[in-house]
This record gives structure tokens, sequence and C-alpha cells, in this order.
């Protein structure tokens, strides 16, 4: 029987703490449209996205308003792109090309021009895909490298700045590192490089090319949050997931509580919430996958912050005792955080799967902007709660004068976290071209805006310049 107490609880949660289903995002195999002829396999692509998500926008829509849950996001995502190229025989492999001394330069230039080319005829295959079924962005442009490069990958990565300066809803990811594997140093280094010049390729548009480029450790086959989204090789062809946010929630009911109530009390209320917010999710995601013919995949529970007041998980934080996210003591509280969000998840389903806990993306954190304007939130506190978040460092502007090898260290810094803590990690920073610490780069809606963030100085170029791998940690050792 329904409780009319429960009912009236979910009706608050909705209408004045910011309860939301923050994306339904479908995962569609590409597989069967590999093909040597690029321009064939990019027909076959766009038919298989148009025909499987023609109504994902619509059916969130009837979902949304039958329960009066909104329903924010709309998403795609699909095979790793780079699978794909690396069929392809017209995309001749750069290493290839590079280790044939027969060649001449301009034949190399050519051949490296030739794939990019082709390359960006996928992204821009996935754009028009995702613009004709109206949803908001489309992730899997993507390389799995973290123990080496397969064909397709490099020419996949040196792609990136292109195709997502070319393209409006495509969003990139490349995992370099697992617990497994290790790290793969020379895929980090060409990451740095890769982030500066996407950033630098749209300068004129804020930047927004690095905003859709994640690089991660451990990356999971079925995060249905952007940018990272990809649909993992192992998942069924067609799938739904969803992913739910609830950070106003948390903070209201916490709000509520004695301001002397014990911390085992207040991890207890986390995890209850946390229950009823998957519930919903599971609703909306098992409700959405029969509508649309196709599996349920998985909820994911991350509290997924927004820019607007009262939706912030730094303001959770300063709910539990902190003056200010950022001080002393904030590893320990978003720890805990973490840790009941997922109790309280795995209570309510037992699809629960994604990256699932608390989200620390600053330009779309309310409470994480001010900490930061404050300078007390600063990277290296950043990276220190990232041992114990969901992902990682996210969404931080940076400066545009930053190096490469800066970008790259401070990706192999948070891969490292993820590698030795069989955890998940990911770096998304945006380079700000032309601004320097203290100044704001404002992306708007769910991207938000965010300060300049300072970094440190001293040069870590030698140590990236190496490349080589980070031999995986005696963790991997569990057979």
């Amino acid at each position: 029987m329904l409780n009319m107490s429960d009912i009236m609880e979910t009706i608050t949660m909705i209408q004045e703490e910011n309860l939301d289903i923050r994306t339904i995002t479908m995962g569609i195999s590409l597989f069967d449209c590999a093909d040597s002829d690029v321009d064939l396999a990019c027909e076959k692509i766009y038919n298989k996205i148009s025909s499987r998500a023609k109504n994902l926008v619509s059916v969130g829509e009837s979902i949304s308003k039958k329960y009066g849950i909104p329903i924010v996001n709309k998403r795609i995502s699909v095979t790793p792109i780079s699978i794909l190229a690396g069929v392809s025989s017209s995309t001749l492999p750069a290493s290839a090309s590079e280790s044939n001394s027969s060649n001449s330069n301009s034949s190399i230039d050519s051949s490296t021009a030739s794939a990019t080319d082709n390359l960006v005829k996928y992204a821009m295959t996935l754009d028009r895909a995702a613009k004709d079924c109206g949803v908001d962005f489309i992730g899997g442009f993507s390389a799995l490298v973290q123990k080496g490069f397969a064909p397709g990958d490099l020419e996949l990565i040196e792609s990136i700045p292109r195709a997502l300066s070319e393209t409006d809803l495509v969003c990139s990811s490349v995992n370099i590192g697992s617990t497994r594997a290790g790290i793969n140093m020379d895929a980090a280094a060409k990451m740095g490089r890769i982030v500066k010049e996407t950033a630098e390729l749209t300068k004129d548009k804020q930047c927004i090319g690095a905003a859709k480029l994640v690089v991660f450790c451990n990356a999971v086959e079925d995060n249905p949050f952007m940018a990272g989204a990809f649909h993992g090789v192992t998942e069924a062809d067609t799938v739904v997931s969803v992913g739910v946010s609830g950070p106003g929630v948390v903070r209201a009911v916490l709000a509520n509580m004695p301001e002397d109530a014990p911390l085992d009390e207040v991890a207890e209320t986390i995890k209850k919430t946390a229950f009823k917010i998957t519930r919903v999710g599971q609703l909306v995601g098992t409700e959405a996958a029969e509508m649309l013919g196709c599996k349920f995949g998985i909820v994911d529970l991350s509290l997924a912050p927004t820019p607007a007041v009262g939706d912030s998980v730094a303001h959770i934080l300063e709910e539990i005792g902190l003056e200010k996210c950022g001080t002393h003591g904030t590893t320990a509280a978003l720890a805990m955080l973490n840790d009941a969000v997922k109790k309280g998840g795995v209570m309510a389903s037992s699809s629960v799967g994604g990256l699932s806990g608390a989200f620390i993306p600053v330009s779309e954190d309310a409470g994480m902007i001010d900490a930061a304007r404050e300078g007390v939130l600063t990277i290296e506190k950043l990276e220190a709660m990232t041992a114990v978040c969901s992902v990682g460092l996210d969404m931080i502007v940076i400066p545009g004068d930053t190096t490469p090898e800066t970008i790259s260290a401070i990706i192999a810094d948070e891969a490292a976290i993820g590698m030795v803590n069989n955890k998940t990690t990911a770096v998304r920073v945006i380079p700000a071209i032309g601004l320097n610490p203290g100044e704001e780069l404002n992306f708007g809606g769910l991207l938000g805006y965010g300060p300049v963030m300072p970094l440190k100085s001293p040069s870590p170029s030698k140590m990236i310049n190496r490349g080589g791998r980070i031999p995986a940690p005696l963790q991997s050792l569990k057979n």
C-alpha cells in the first residue's frame, strides 16, 4: 500500500529540494556498424542510433509528466569509436606510418591527416544523430588505452581537438590506466597536449571543448553521466540507465537534524535518504526500458550538483559541520557522505552501478564555486577529496598558460589515486585560454561557471617526457 506521508515527502523533494532524474541515457552497441568503408560505417551508425533512440526524448517527457518527476537530460552513449576506427582499412595506424622509414614526411602527414578526417567523420555522424534524436549529449568518442594502443586508438586521440571543436553534442573520454594494467604514461603525456589543444580550438566558445573531454583511470562501462559515458563492450545491444541526483534533498534532511547529532546518526540519515532517492530512479529506469523495448541497465545514484542555490554537495558538507568546504575535515566528511549514499542505494536497487556516490565538479556546484573563489578550496585539497568520492578532478578551470606537461602530471596524479585504491578517478580540467588565476570562465547551463584556480609552477616535464608505463600495483594480483 502507498503511504501518504511517503508520497508527500517525495513531492516536497521534487518541488522544494531539487530532486530530479539528472539523465536517462540509452547505451547502444555499434559493433554491427563496423565496416572497412568509413562512409558506409557512418551510415550504419546514423541509422542504428536514429532507429533505437528516436523515442528516447518523448518517453522521458511522458514519464516526467506521468509522475511529476523532472528528467533533466536525455542522452546517448555508444561503443568506443576507436574500436570501429580500428576496423577501417582506410585508417592507417600512425605508429605504423612513423616506423616505416621508406615513407617520406609528406606521406606521413598525408596519412595522419586522412586518419583524422575519418575520425572527424565519425564524430560528425554522432553529432547529427544526436541532434536528430533531440538528446542533450552523446558520449563514446572514446578510447581504452590503459595497457597500450590498439589500431584506431592513436588516430582517435589525435582527432579529439577537431572532433570536439567541430561538433556540439559529442563527448569524449580516454581511459589511460587501471588497477590491473597500471598507467600508460605515453597516453597521459598525449592527453595533456590534447586537452590544451582542445581548449585552444574552442577558446571563442569559453574553451567548451575541454569541458566535453575526460581522462579516466578504471573507467566503468555503464556510466550514464557525461562527459565520460560510453557503452561498454560487455553490455547488451541496447540498454537504458538512469542517473539520479539529490544533493538538495540530503542537505534539507541534515538541516533538520540537531546540531549535536553524532556522526553515525548523520550517516544513517543520509543512507535512508539515498534509499528513497534511488527508488525514484529505479521506477523511472524500469518504466523507460519497458516503453523503449530494451533492457534496463543500472541506476547511478550519484549526488550530482548544479549551480542552482540549494543543490550543492559542498553545502551538504557544510551542513555536516564544516564552516566552508575545503577546510580541514572536508575529506572525512566527504568519505562518510559517499559511503552512506552507496549503502542506501544498494538497499533500494539490485541494479546500482555507474559511478554512484558524490560528485565534486567545481564549476557545477554553487558551494564549491564560493569556496574556490575564497581560496579555501584548492586543487591540492580537491585531489585529496578524490580519494574518497566518486570521480575525480572534475570541471576545474585552470590558467590558460598551463603547459601540456603540467596537465599530463595532473592526469597522472589522479590516475595513481584510482589505480592504487581500485576505484574510478578522472580528470576534466579546462585551460582558460587568455585568463589568469582569479578570473572566471562561464559555460552557462548545467556546466556552470568557475574561477581560474592556481597551479604549482615547478615543471614536471622531465618525468612526463620519460613515457613508458607505471606498473600495476601489488593490489592487482587478486586471482
